[in-house]
C-alpha cells in the first residue's frame, strides 16, 4: 500500500485518474487501466515521461494522443528529450529506448502532437496543479503558470529548434526576474521537469537523484520549503521514483518506479484513492 492513499474498490459513473511516469512501460499501462475500470466516460491526467527506458513508448504514445481531450499530460525531461533527438539537436542516450518511434511512419504527427502538451496542468474545480518535477517554492501558482506558458509559447514556434539547442544544462540554477533568454527558459524547464532538491534561496541542485537518504547538506525536498503564498492546490508530481511517499496531504509523488521493476500508480483524484500493479523493470542493463 502506498502511504496517503487509500486503495478501495468503489465505482464511480465518471472518474479522473493521475497517473505517474510511464516511461514507455505499454503492458503495465494497460493492466493498470484495466484494474481501475477506465471507460469512455473517465479522463487521465499523466505526469509527464511517457517514453523512454522502457521497451513500449511508441505504443504509449499513440494511446495517450488517441485519447484527445480526455488525456491531460505534461512534458517530463524524458519527453523533451525526445523531442530535442527528433529535432536532430541532440543525440540519443545509451539505455535511450526511442529508435521505434524515430522509426515510426507516424512520427512526425506524433512529435507534433507531444511538441504541443504543457508544462503544467491546473484545475480549480477538481482542486489540483501537475507538473513533472513540481513548482520551486519561491513561486506562486500564478507566476509557475506564466513561466510555463513562456516555454509552451516558445516550443509551439518556429523557435522550438533553438530552444532544443540551449535547453541542456545546469546553469543557471537559481530563479532570478532577470534572468533572460535561454537562459532563463532553461531554468524554467529544469524547475519544472528536473528539479528535486533546492536550497532556501531556490538553487537547484542536480548531483542527488537518490532518495531522501542522498539530500545535499544545505538542500530540502522543494516541497518541504516554505512559501510565501500558498498553493491553494493539491500539488501532483512524477520524475522522483527514489523518494516513495511525501508525508503530505497537500503533496503527491505519483512516480513509483514502474520502469524500476517496482509499481505504476494511478489516484482517482475526485475522492483521491489509489490503485497500483506491478511492474516488470526494464532498467536491468
Amino acid at each position: 500500500m502506498i502511504p496517503g492513499f487509500r486503495f478501495r474498490n468503489i465505482v464511480l459513473t465518471m472518474a479522473t485518474y493521475a497517473i505517474g511516469d510511464i516511461q514507455g512501460c505499454y503492458d503495465e499501462f494497460m493492466r493498470l487501466l484495466e484494474k481501475i475500470g477506465f471507460t469512455d466516460n473517465d479522463q487521465l491526467w499523466l505526469a509527464g515521461d511517457l517514453v523512454n527506458r522502457g521497451p513500449g513508448s511508441l505504443e504509449v504514445l499513440r494511446f495517450v494522443k488517441a485519447l484527445g481531450t480526455r488525456a491531460h499530460t505534461v512534458l517530463g525531461n524524458h519527453d523533451l528529450h525526445l523531442l530535442a533527438v527528433h529535432h536532430g539537436t541532440a543525440f540519443g542516450k545509451r539505455k535511450d529506448t526511442l529508435t521505434p518511434i524515430l522509426e515510426a511512419p507516424d512520427r512526425h504527427e506524433l512529435m507534433h502532437w507531444l511538441q504541443q502538451q504543457p508544462l503544467l496542468v491546473d484545475s480549480k474545480a477538481l482542486g489540483y496543479v501537475m507538473t513533472h518535477a513540481g513548482i520551486p517554492p519561491l513561486w506562486t501558482l500564478k507566476q509557475a503558470k506564466s513561466r510555463a506558458a513562456e516555454v509552451e509559447q516558445v516550443l509551439r514556434s518556429t523557435l522550438a529548434d533553438e530552444y532544443f539547442r540551449h535547453m541542456y544544462g545546469n546553469q543557471p540554477d537559481t530563479w532570478r526576474e532577470r534572468v533572460e533568454g535561454w537562459d532563463r527558459l532553461r531554468l524554467i524547464t529544469n524547475y519544472l521537469t528536473r528539479m528535486r532538491f533546492v536550497s532556501p534561496s531556490g538553487k537547484l541542485d542536480f548531483s542527488a537523484n537518490g532518495g531522501l537518504e542522498s539530500q545535499p547538506q544545505g538542500y530540502y525536498p522543494w516541497y518541504e520549503l516554505p512559501r510565501e503564498k500558498a498553493i491553494k492546490r493539491v500539488q501532483l508530481f512524477g520524475h522522483w521514483a527514489a523518494l516513495g511517499d511525501t508525508g503530505r496531504d497537500d503533496v503527491i509523488a505519483l512516480d513509483t518506479g514502474c520502469v524500476w521493476g517496482n509499481r505504476l500508480t494511478a489516484i482517482r483524484l475526485e475522492d483521491r484513492v489509489g490503485f497500483s500493479c506491478d511492474c516488470a523493470g526494464h532498467l536491468n542493463i
